[in-house]
C-alpha cells in the first residue's frame, strides 16, 4: 500500500487529501471563516442552567451559546456512578473553562465537556483526570498492557493528571517519545491555566493545531511515502513544527513546484464534484444514489447497465459487493453522519448477504471516524450509524438552491400559470373596484399562458370580466410571481 498525502494551501483554505495507491481516500477542508473549534479551550461564562435537562448553556463568545451536559461535568462526577445534579454544580453567571468536543452543527451550538484534554504526538494528556488508558485501536493485549506499565513508570509523582496513549505509539513508541510529549503537553497546560487566571469571561485560551498541522501530528505513520505541500510559506512552517513535534514527518514533507495545480494534477479536483453529486456509478455499470435529509442519509443501490455473465442473482451479488466497497469511501470523502440507511439490491441466498454485509465491515473498519453496521432488516436493509464530528462536505461547500429552496425540484410552469389563475379570481372577488390585473412572471409562465393555457386565460377575462395584462419579469425565477391590480 502505497499513501500520499496531498495539501493544498491558500491564504483562506486549506485541502488535505489523502491517496492510497493513486485513489483518493480521504478529504478535509478547514477555511479561515469556519475553522473547527473541536479541541479549543475557553474560558465560558454559564448563562443558563436547566435543571429538568441536567445541562447548562455556556457562552464562549461565539454566535450560538454552548451545550454542557452534566455527564460532561468532570466536577460533578463523585466516588458514586450517578452524577451530583448539575444545579449543586453550576449556577448562572459562573465562569467555568470548558472545552469543544463536538463542532456546531445546523442548529446545534457546540458541545462542551469540562475534562480538559490536548493531544501531543504520542500521548493525550488529561490534566484533571490521573486516568492512563490505551486507544482502543491498539488491540493486541500485551502491547497494551506493556505501554501502559512504561508510562506508568514514567509519570512524575508529583503529577496529577492522566494520558491516553494513542494509536500512533502501535508502531513503536520510546520513552524518549513519551518524554518530549509529557514536557511539551506540560508547558501547554501550565500556559493555558495562566491565561485563565487573567483573562474575563468569554475568552479563548487555547486553539487548536491547524488542519496541516494536524495531518502531520495524527496521520503521517510508517507507510506514509510522502506529504507534498504546494506553497512554500506553509511547507517551512510544517517543516519547523514536524522538526519539534513529530520528526518522523520532516523527512517525508516535500515541496510541489509544478506548473499546474497540485489537487488538479491528481484528479482531486474531479473527485471532489463527483461527491457533491447524487448519483456515483460504479465501474461494473451499476451505480449509487445518495439522499441527505436533516434525519438521515439513504443509499440506494442500482444494477444499472450491468447484466453480469451468468446468472442474475451473480449479478446483483456482484454489484453489491462493489457497492459497499463504494459507500464506505463515499462515506469519508463526504463526510456523513448520523444514521445512514443501505438499501442493497435484493440477495436470494443467504451466503450472498452474509458476505456483503462482511464486505461492508472491512471496507468500514478503517474509518476514523467512529461507524456501527447492523445486519440485514427483513425489508433487506442495512442500518449503519457513523459518528457526526463536523459538517458533511455538501454543507462545507454548498448552499441550498436558491430557486428551489433545497427541495431539488420547482414547479412546472403550468403548476405556476394555475396558481396565478386563481388568485386572480380570489382577488376580482376581494377587490371590485379593480379595473385590470397585471401579471409579473419569467419567461416560460409567460410563455405558456400566451400559448397552451391561452384558453384558460380567456375564460378567466370573461368570468371576472376585467382585462389581465402579461409582463416578463427577468429577474424571476419560475415559482416566482406578482399580480398588481390597478
Amino acid at each position: 500500500m502505497m499513501e500520499h498525502i496531498l495539501i493544498n494551501c491558500s491564504p483562506r483554505e486549506t485541502r488535505v487529501a489523502i491517496v492510497v495507491d493513486s485513489v483518493l481516500q480521504d478529504l478535509f477542508i478547514e477555511r479561515a471563516c469556519a475553522r473547527g473549534l473541536v479541541g479549543n479551550v475557553y474560558l465560558g461564562k454559564v448563562v443558563r442552567v436547566l435543571p429538568g435537562m441536567q445541562s447548562a448553556f455556556v457562552d464562549v463568545g461565539l454566535e450560538r451559546t454552548a451545550f454542557l451536559h452534566v455527564a460532561d461535568i468532570f466536577e460533578a462526577h463523585g466516588e458514586g456512578d450517578k452524577p451530583k445534579p448539575i444545579e449543586n454544580v453550576l449556577h448562572e453567571g459562573q465562569s467555568v473553562m470548558v472545552q469543544v468536543a463536538k463542532d456546531p452543527i445546523g442548529t446545534k451550538g457546540a458541545r462542551l465537556t469540562t475534562t480538559i484534554s490536548l493531544a501531543g504526538r504520542k500521548l493525550v494528556y488529561l490534566p484533571r483526570d490521573p486516568h492512563i488508558g490505551v486507544s482502543q485501536r491498539i488491540e493486541d493485549e500485551a502491547q497494551r498492557e506493556a505501554l501502559r506499565a512504561m508510562l506508568t513508570a514514567m509519570r512524575p509523582e508529583s503529577e496529577k493528571g492522566g494520558y491516553i496513549i494513542r494509536t500512533s505509539a502501535e508502531e513503536g513508541a520510546t520513552e524518549e517519545e513519551f518524554r518530549d510529549d509529557m514536557a511539551y503537553l506540560g508547558r501547554l497546560w501550565e500556559e493555558i491555566r495562566s491565561k485563565a487566571g487573567v483573562s474575563a469571561a468569554p475568552t479563548l485560551l487555547y486553539q487548536d493545531l491547524s488542519l496541516a498541522q494536524r495531518v502531520l501530528r495524527d496521520m503521517v505513520h510508517k507507510e506514509t511515502e510522502c506529504v507534498v505541500v504546494d506553497g512554500e510559506a506553509e511547507f517551512e512552517a510544517l517543516e519547523h513544527f514536524a522538526e519539534r513535534f513529530v520528526p518522523v514527518a520532516k523527512g517525508r514533507l516535500e515541496l510541489y513546484r509544478g506548473d499546474r495545480p497540485l489537487f488538479e494534477t491528481h484528479g482531486i479536483d474531479d473527485e471532489i464534484e463527483r461527491a457533491l453529486g447524487r448519483r456515483v456509478d460504479l465501474k461494473s455499470g451499476g451505480y449509487l444514489v445518495f439522499d441527505q435529509t436533516e434525519a438521515m442519509t439513504t443509499i440506494d443501490v442500482n444494477t444499472g447497465g450491468y447484466v453480469g455473465k451468468r446468472d442474475f442473482s451473480d449479478t446483483i451479488f456482484k454489484t453489491n459487493l462493489e457497492a459497499a466497497q463504494t459507500i464506505a469511501r463515499q462515506l469519508r470523502l463526504r463526510n456523513l453522519g448520523g444514521i445512514i440507511i443501505v438499501d442493497f439490491i435484493d440477495m436470494s441466498r443467504e451466503e450472498h448477504r452474509e458476505a456483503v454485509l462482511a464486505e461492508l465491515r472491512r471496507a468500514v473498519s478503517t474509518d476514523r471516524t467512529r461507524m456501527t453496521v447492523s445486519n440485514f432488516t427483513e425489508l433487506g436493509l442495512v442500518a449503519m450509524t457513523r459518528k457526526r464530528t463536523r459538517e458533511s462536505l455538501a454543507h462545507v461547500l454548498c448552499e441550498p438552491c436558491p430557486i428551489c429552496g433545497g427541495r431539488g425540484e420547482v414547479k412546472t410552469a403550468r403548476t405556476v400559470c394555475y396558481d396565478i389563475l386563481r388568485e386572480i379570481l380570489r382577488l376580482s372577488r376581494q377587490y371590485k373596484d379593480a379595473k385590470e390585473f397585471r401579471i409579473q412572471a419569467s419567461q416560460s409562465v409567460i410563455d405558456m399562458l400566451l400559448e397552451d393555457e391561452s384558453p384558460a386565460l380567456e375564460l378567466l377575462q370573461a368570468s371576472i370580466e376585467k382585462p389581465v395584462l402579461l409582463e416578463v419579469e427577468p429577474s424571476y425565477t419560475q415559482e416566482v410571481w406578482d399580480v398588481i391590480l390597478a
